[in-house]
């Protein structure tokens, strides 16, 4: 049986990330998206917020990481939300995807660049 899931999806944001100098400076459009696994059994019976995942919390921690301080890589940015949504919610797994829709490759047709990690307990992030 697969977990029960929190999903929030298409969230997005403004924001300075990017080795390009111009990413820095101009800033571009980032949309994640965030899987966060758990035991939603107790809150489907009781109707409890103190029983689920508040992802009003969730979004407003994300908006905190993707619109705080400059990071080169959206790697680093999608590693920041993975390791503080687990340390700040009950969920087992995590998986974040950032995408940022208006790429700057000069001469490229593409929907955007992505990256997309799955982090939890168990699984800690490489050293």
């Amino acid at each position: 049986m697969q977990p029960d899931k929190v999903l929030l999806k298409g969230m997005e944001f403004y924001a300075y990330h990017g080795v390009n100098e111009s990413e820095k400076t101009r800033g571009q459009r980032f949309i994640v998206d965030l899987e966060m696994s758990a035991d939603l059994g107790k809150a489907s019976e009781t109707d409890s917020l103190d029983d689920t995942i508040n992802y009003s919390r969730v979004f407003r921690l994300v908006e905190r990481i993707v619109e705080g301080p400059s990071r080169d890589l959206i790697e680093t940015v999608a590693g920041e939300i993975a390791s503080q949504v687990l340390q700040n919610f009950p969920t087992e797994t995590v998986r974040v995807r950032v995408n940022k829709p208006d790429v700057p490759i000069s001469g490229a047709t593409l929907s955007g660049a992505a990256v997309e990690i799955v982090r939890g307990r168990d699984n800690p992030p490489r050293r």
